[in-house]
């Protein structure tokens, strides 16, 4: 089952490059913001999360059909965001998911592979 949602993750900005995470974040915005305006992605949201001991303090969620979505990850824009990110960001992270009615069918598929005792 092909992914209909991205998450674009992070744990944290590198010491000394804040400044260069905040314009990225404004940028990356702007770019998911074209992309839904021309029909590439059905939405997109940023979410920061409560600080903890873990690996993901924040993330972009990309929701899409799951062919746009490929076609969008294997843009030179998309490409660029990439390379960025990992110049500033501790963590970086792309996590390909399913939501909506796509957790139905994965949990029927998932279900349907215990084992019968």
């Amino acid at each position: 089952m092909a992914p209909n949602l991205i998450l674009f993750a992070w744990n944290r900005s590198l010491p000394g490059r804040e400044s260069l995470s905040a314009q990225h974040f404004q940028d990356f915005g702007k770019y998911l913001a074209s992309q839904q305006a021309a029909g590439a992605i059905a939405g997109f949201e940023p979410v920061f999360l409560e600080p903890t001991a873990g690996s993901v303090n924040g993330f972009f969620m990309i929701r899409g059909e799951p062919g746009k979505l490929a076609q969008l990850t294997a843009s030179p824009e998309w490409a660029q965001h990439q390379a960025r990110a990992m110049m500033h960001l501790d963590g970086m992270q792309l996590l390909r998911g399913v939501s909506g009615a796509a957790v139905q069918e994965q949990m029927a598929i998932w279900t349907n592979a215990i084992p019968r005792q």
